[in-house]
Parts: C-alpha cells; structure tokens; sequence
C-alpha cells in the first residue's frame, strides 16, 4: 500500500456549507505504513494535525455554471524533500450568503407590465390586442409559489394565439466580452383569446431550487431571473424581473391580485379601433366588460419540489429524517446551476447573439406542422388480408 496509506481532510462535525465570517475548523488525518521524510521526520503510524480558518465576511456565495463557477475547497501538502513526490489533498466545502429580499430596493412595489399591439392581415388594420402581466411579489424563496395574472383584451376581429408564461433564468459571466447563459427553469402554456373578448389568465409556479439573484463579492458573475409572458398571434411579450433569494419578504404587496371572479378595475370597456360593422363593434364592446377565464393547455413544471431538491447539497441541519428540507429549516439548499442551456454573445454595442452550442433547449413541438402523410384508418389499421395491404400500397 505504500507509505502513505491515509491523507485526507475532515472538517469539524461533518459540515459542508459555512456563512461568511464564519470559523472553518477541523483537521488533516494522515496515516503512514513507514517514515516519511517532510522537511523533518514523520513516523509510522496515524497522526492528526488540527486547523481552523477564518472565512473573509466578503466570501461569495459558491455557484457551478457552464461558463464559470465559485468554488471554495481546503488543500493540504506534505511538503517532501527535494526531487521526492509531494502529497496532495483537497476537500470541496460551500458557502452561502444568503440574500435578504427585503433589502432590495423597492421589492414591495407592485410588479406589473403592460403592451399593446396591432393585429394585421394583407396590410389592413383589424384591430389590437392589449396584453398585462402582473405577479403578486417581486421575490421569492425557494418552495414559495408565484402567483400569475395575464389579462388579454382582444379588440379585434381575429382569434389570438396561445399565451405562454416562462420563468428565465439569465446568467452573465464577464471575460474579454460578456458571455450569457439563458435558460427556461418553468413554461406554462394557457389557451388563446376568441375575437371580442377580454380574458383573465391565472396560473401559478413553483420556485424550484435556484441559485440566489446575488452573488454579493464577486463582481465577475451576474444571475438575473425574469417572467416572459408572450403571444405568438399577434406577437406580444412582456418580462417582468424577479428576485430569488433566503429570505422572504416580510410586506404585503400593495396592489394585490385579484381573485378569480372578481372584476377588472383597471381595464375599461374600449370599442375596437377599426371595427369592421358597427353592429360587431357593439356586441365586442359587450363581451369586453364580462372576462372570461382562459384554461392551461400544459404545465412543464410536474415533479415536486422534494424531488428538485434530491440531487441539491443543503446545510446539515436543515435536513428532516427523511432527507426532505424541513419548513424551519435556518439554512436555505445551496443550489448549482443545471440544465439544457442556450450561451449567449454580446458583439459590440448589439444585442445578445445565440451561439452555435450543442446545448440547445427542448424543441417547441406546438410550432410544428402535421405529418405529410395521412395516419391509416381504423378499417386498415385492424383489418387483415390481402385487401387491406392493397389499399395501403396505394
């Protein structure tokens, strides 16, 4: 087995997330099947060498992306004489800076956002579509549920697209130029809009385990999450910023969101810029006062939090029995950046520019088109012989 038989380190009590500021302690085991010659002489047999280490109170939060990463680890050496083998060791720890959202400016406003655009056909005006996202915070913690509102006023004619509501994430590395690694963590998808017809959308997300929006102490590294609701007919987006952090806010928001079946204050009923009939104009007006409420057409979020939370290191003492984060728990999960990514470039004063990477999102298989053959019927699907092998080679 040679010499060294055993060299590790073990940081006091087990732990593996610290705070900043926070003493890190524990010692390195070295267990020798010989003397080892160290600038001295080390004998045979187990030894123990204690440490303890005071954290910088500016340590960044640890973070893991594609493009960049934070990483704090302890390394120890056996400094062996000249022309002799050194031996290495390291041990990966984390620390966590938690976020208080109360501390950013203005978190306790209302977080709202609001578009108008024009429907076209054949160059000829038929109306507009007025599009308003609103969420009942402007941050959340991890587990917390936000809560969507879209509400959609089709003064037109024509029926709109699907709304679809996705919670980003934005990550911004800073090397020679800025580097940003856009992701989808959530999608919901809500159906569309009949022509004359005002519409309430409400759905909710689930915040899974996310990085915080700060990484306080390193000035290299940018997290942005933001709220995409958008329509594909007529193209309509509007983005709202969120906040991910440890610490929920403590204040109501001032404007909440109402509930299902009450009204709208903040929409009036508006007649259609061009109305084809006057008689339409007046039924739409009709329709515009009495929102609908629009159904969900499909959900990407589906496993539970406990599941997001499997495969996220989290602090030792806020873990229940069964290895689930407990709802006291002091210490919030400690989250790395994972999934399907989509880098970004920014070239000179420009926008970003999508890359030519192999991590690409999942495919939006709404937008394709049907198949260029017909599926077989029923009848020629179940029915056997030699009838039915005709009438399908032809």
């Amino acid at each position: 087995m040679g010499r060294v038989q055993l060299f590790e380190i073990r940081l006091s009590h087990g732990r593996a997330v610290y705070s900043p500021g926070e003493p890190l302690a524990g010692a390195v085991r070295v267990r020798l099947g010989a003397p080892l010659s160290f600038r001295g002489s080390l004998p045979a047999g187990e030894h123990s060498f204690p440490f303890q280490f005071l954290l910088p109170s500016t340590a960044p939060t640890s973070f893991e992306g594609p493009f960049g990463r934070i990483v704090h680890q302890v390394r120890a050496t056996i400094d062996t004489p000249r022309f002799s083998k050194d031996h290495k060791c390291s041990l990966v720890f984390y620390i966590l800076s938690p976020l208080n959202l109360n501390s950013i400016p203005d978190i306790e406003q209302p977080n709202v956002a609001s578009t108008t655009k024009k429907f076209s056909y054949k160059l000829v005006k038929t109306g507009s579509v007025v599009l308003t996202a609103s969420t009942d915070l402007r941050g959340y913690v991890v587990g917390q549920v936000l809560r969507l509102q879209a509400d959609i006023e089709n003064q037109s004619g024509k029926d709109t697209g699907p709304v679809v509501a996705s919670l980003l994430q934005k990550v911004s590395y800073k090397a020679k130029r800025w580097i940003y690694d856009i992701r989808t963590i959530a999608e919901v998808e809500g159906a569309g809009v009949k022509a004359w017809r005002r519409a309430q959308w409400q759905e909710q997300i689930l915040v899974p385990a996310l990085p915080q929006s700060a990484l306080p102490g390193c000035s290299l590294i940018h997290i942005d999450y933001y709220l995409q609701v958008s329509m594909k007919a007529p193209e309509a987006t509007v983005t709202l910023p969120v906040f991910v952090g440890n610490i929920a806010v403590n204040h109501a928001p001032l404007s909440p969101l109402p509930g299902p079946g009450s009204p709208l204050g903040a929409f009036s009923p508006v007649v259609p810029s061009a109305p084809p009939e006057e008689a339409e104009a007046v039924a739409g007006a009709s329709h515009l006062s009495n929102p609908v409420s629009l159904s969900t057409k499909s959900h990407s979020q589906q496993q539970p939090l406990s599941a997001a939370l499997g495969s996220v290191p989290v602090a030792p003492e806020s873990c229940a029995q069964d290895g689930i984060l407990a709802p006291h728990s002091l210490h919030p999960p400690l989250c790395v950046s994972t999934g399907a990514t989509v880098p970004y470039f920014a070239e000179g004063s420009g926008g970003p520019v999508p890359t030519t990477s192999t991590l690409i999102l999942p495919p939006e298989y709404s937008s394709w088109g049907y198949p260029y053959e017909a599926p077989p019927s029923y009848e020629q699907s179940c029915g056997g012989g030699t009838d039915a092998g005709l009438t399908l080679e032809s």
